[in-house]
C-alpha cells in the first residue's frame, strides 16, 4: 500500500519497507532504475506518485492509505 500522508516523497527506507525488501535490495533496485528516484543533494528520494504509477501498472489496484 502507498501511503498518502501529503509527503511527495519516501526515503528508500521507507520504500524498503512499504514493498517488503531489505534496504540494501532496494537501494539496488534503485541504482537499476527499478525504482524511480529523484536525487536531491545526497539523498535519494521516491516520488510517491512515480512509485503509484509504476505498481499501478503491474495490473494490480494500489489502495492508499
Amino acid at each position: 500500500m502507498v501511503r498518502d500522508d501529503g509527503n511527495l516523497t519516501l526515503t528508500i527506507s521507507e520504500t524498503a519497507k512499504l514493498l517488503g525488501l531489505g534496504r540494501n535490495s532496494c537501494y539496488e533496485a534503485a541504482r537499476r532504475g527499478d525504482i524511480p528516484t529523484v536525487i536531491i543533494g545526497r539523498r535519494i528520494l521516491v516520488p510517491v506518485e512515480a512509485l503509484k504509477r509504476m505498481l499501478a501498472e503491474t495490473g494490480r489496484p494500489v489502495p492508499v492509505q
